[in-house]
């Protein structure tokens, strides 16, 4: 389905906390990170009639952080203070040098929630300051084309369906047969239904267009996206078996039926006419992270939403797969970073990477170690690199990312 399969790097274990590649010294690090676990952010996971049960309940309120999802977050700041300490990147105790640390949070709750209950795991008692839009309706940074910004909707339109395989959007849902036979054995059959009018397979797939926005995905695919996330978030959020898929889905089911997420990201946010325009707030922000002068800042997080990495992986053609979630899909809580390498002569490199808990680490809440990392891989930067482990010039690097804000795609 996505072409990323060769440019996934071989996991290591511990790759976060290892040395990197001879006379090469961590110095600064750049992460875009997904919020952690939350509910479906409406009571409408699937449409009347697509599921024979109604969908399992949550405690917390649609679409804000869970205490699950915020007990992950400390454990991923827990752990990177570890892994930043053992490249000798930060103090293996105490609070940060004014400076050192920049936290910057979408407007939404559970991207605020999770950068806090990251911050105070990686410095107890420091009281990082978490920075972050006083109006979540109003946040140029992670939500640009809500807050001003505007690309030109047809042409968004256009430059999508021109990606598309022979066949058209017909053509992707075809090549998703046997997930949405999964899927549709998951949801089961309402017994009021014939078919084929509640096979989620027989609805046709579209594209939704706006005059100043991308384009949505909407119909069969659209709505399985949203229902093997939501089963994904009950596993990772720790329900009972019996309560994710009704009883009758597995992990693997779940690592199979996440292609649709990254399905409806492939051609709504990766697209490079959507994805440079979208993404351009957010690769500033880095590319001025990455800059700034010598022992100035040591950790920049920007906490937002899967679509933001996305858009930034569109952006700069890069892929990954983390762990047992399916390629180019963000997991809860997971980062796309960028480390800052000097060599012995002052030479400065960058090297993406991919930082995620597993499903399992993430459902059973797995305190994580150097010895038992989450799941870490690094990646190619297209344009510069080919192999994961090799580092990008920095001026390479920020030629890249310069040139696409300058002249997105057309």
């Amino acid at each position: 389905m996505l072409a990323c399969a060769a440019a996934i790097a071989t996991p290591a274990a511990a790759a976060a906390a290892e040395p990197a590649p001879a006379a090469l010294k961590l110095e600064r690090v750049v992460m875009l990170m997904r919020h952690s676990v939350r509910p479906p952010t409406s009571a409408k996971v699937t449409p009347p009639g697509w599921a024979a049960e109604a969908w399992p309940a949550w405690s917390t309120p649609f679409g804000e952080l869970t205490p699950h999802g915020a007990a992950g977050a400390r454990l991923m700041g827990a752990y990177d203070r570890q892994a930043f300490a053992a490249r000798g990147m930060l103090a293996a105790q105490g609070c940060p040098r004014r400076g050192d640390i920049a936290v910057w949070a979408s407007g939404k709750s559970r991207s605020i929630d999770t950068a806090k209950n990251y911050a105070e795991a990686m410095f107890p008692g420091c009281g990082v300051k978490v920075d972050h839009p006083v109006d979540e309706n109003n946040d140029p940074v992670f939500h640009p084309l809500d807050s001003g910004a505007t690309i030109d909707g047809a042409r968004a339109l256009a430059a999508t369906q021109a990606r598309l395989p022979a066949g058209g959007l017909a053509a992707v849902q075809a090549g998703h047969a046997e997930d949405f036979a999964l899927l549709q054995r998951i949801l089961g059959k309402p017994a009021e239904c014939a078919a084929p009018g509640c096979n989620l397979a027989d609805i046709p797939s579209q594209f939704e267009s706006s005059p100043h926005d991308g384009p949505d995905l909407t119909g069969a695919l659209g709505t399985a996206s949203t229902a093997g996330s939501t089963l994904m978030l009950s596993y990772v959020e720790g329900k009972p078996m019996s309560e994710v898929g009704w009883g009758r889905a597995t992990k693997a089911d779940l690592t199979q039926l996440l292609g649709f997420h990254a399905t409806k990201f492939q051609w709504e946010a990766r697209t490079p006419y959507v994805a440079e325009r979208a993404a351009a707030p957010i690769a500033r922000r880095i590319l001025q992270a990455m800059t700034r002068e010598p022992g100035t800042g040591k950790l920049t997080l920007l906490v937002g939403h899967d679509t933001n990495i996305a858009q930034l992986g569109g952006m700069l053609d890069l892929h990954w797969q983390a762990g047992d979630y399916a390629p180019d899909d963000p997991p809860p809580g997971g980062a796309l970073g960028f480390e800052l390498l000097r060599d012995a002569r002052g030479h400065r490199f960058v090297r993406a990477f991919y930082q995620a808990q597993t499903m399992d680490q993430l459902r059973n809440l797995t305190p994580l170690t150097l010895e038992a990392p989450p799941a870490h891989d690094y990646l190619p930067l297209p344009g510069c690199t080919t192999l994961a482990s090799d580092p990008c010039p920095l001026a390479r690097f920020r030629a890249i990312v310069q040139r696409k804000l300058d002249h997105p795609a057309p």
